[in-house]
């Protein structure tokens, strides 16, 4: 078993081994259950103690876990752009890899341009929304963590203002923003939420600008949706309450994180390499949240009131059992318009395509 971290440094090393690879159109056959089983990663980002890309390495290194020696693992960070990602995509499959992930929302057309060139290679897209006979896709109901956070949010803050801290406006973001402010307003109705979006995943000056900018204004909860723990780590410095996203954040938190909504990938990074390994794996969709395990809310701050912990559980309880849906009607947009009406729940489909802000958001999509 290897393991193997390349980084925009190695790049030129690796275009070349790759180029020889396409140029002679070798592809490795299907794996077979006695074969080393090779897997490549794309990361957005750094592999950092937490957050979003140190998930998808926990990912990775439970595939190690459950294949050892029969498994050889390539990751590469910090892969944003779409014509770099193309490149390392398309480099990975000539190579040799028959298992391949792509771990953001930006891999996707990159990915979707490569696979049909190596039809005998599985991909797999971390937020994705297009599939094809070799491209499946997973993702997470971030929304229903942020809502359980938002309750607990509305618990705690007094200035019955929020804040909120995306990387992107992509309906992956605006949804569980939009989540966030309706658990808080399950225990305010006057809670509301103000965002600002940084157009990058991971950039923390730019995020301490944000948060403290979002503290100037009165927030007096901060959620990041980033890379990052600069959003927990300003708002503890600050004095304001915190809530984590992708791991547990409470130890840059200073005693304020109130809870974080964490991603473990694991079992669909282990379930997609064994179905490679054994030639069962097939194209799928999964979109899974707190019932499957791949969104766990951390643990609450014990600073919390006791009714709040008890509010808090008994909605994470009703997401799991479906008795509560964060998007259940009546909800309005920014404008007052009715998007989804009393009685009635937003479709999967608009949940996932979010592109407007429920009422009591404060920002834009622009």
């Amino acid at each position: 078993m290897t393991h193997g971290n390349t980084t925009r440094r190695d790049f030129l090393k690796y275009s070349a081994a790759a180029t020889t690879a396409l140029a002679t159109g070798s592809l490795a056959g299907p794996a077979q259950a006695q074969e080393v089983l090779k897997v490549g990663a794309v990361y957005v980002s750094p592999v950092s103690e937490i957050g979003w890309t140190k998930q998808h390495n926990l990912g990775v290194d439970a595939i190690k876990a459950a294949m050892g020696d029969k498994v050889e693992i390539t990751t590469i960070d910090s892969i944003f752009k779409p014509q770099d990602a193309e490149r390392v995509f398309r480099e990975m499959a000539a190579n040799g890899n028959k298992l391949v992930f792509g771990t953001s929302f930006s891999h996707g057309t990159p990915m979707q341009k490569v696979a049909p060139r190596f039809p005998d290679v599985a991909f797999e897209h971390c937020s994705g929304i297009k599939h094809l006979k070799n491209l499946g896709t997973f993702e997470a109901k971030y929304f229903e963590g942020t809502y359980v956070a938002g309750v607990a949010a509305g618990h705690v803050s007094k200035s019955a203002k929020i804040g909120f801290i995306g990387g992107f406006p992509i309906p992956d973001i605006v949804g569980p923003a939009n989540a966030l402010l309706l658990g808080a307003q399950s225990v305010n109705p006057d809670v509301t939420c103000n965002v600002i979006f940084l157009n990058s995943w991971f950039d923390p000056s730019k995020e301490k600008e944000a948060a403290n900018t979002l503290i100037s204004q009165g927030c007096d909860v901060i959620c990041s949706m980033t890379d990052t723990a600069t959003g927990v780590q300003v708002a503890g410095e600050k004095g304001a309450w915190s809530v984590g996203y992708a791991s547990d954040m409470a130890k840059f938190g200073g005693g304020k994180h109130l809870t974080a909504f964490t991603l473990d990938w694991s079992s669909i990074y282990v379930a997609a390499a064994k179905a490679v390994a054994a030639g069962t794996w097939a194209t799928s969709e999964r979109w899974q949240g707190l019932s499957e395990g791949i969104v766990k809310m951390s643990p609450l701050n014990t600073d919390i009131p006791a009714d709040g912990i008890a509010a808090i559980n008994k909605a994470q309880a009703d997401v799991v059992s479906g008795a509560l849906h964060p998007y259940a009607g009546e909800l309005k947009d920014q404008a007052g318009n009715v998007k989804v009406a009393s009685g009635s729940v937003l479709a999967d489909g608009d949940i996932r395509g979010f592109n407007w802000f429920v009422n009591g958001m404060i920002g834009n999509l622009g």
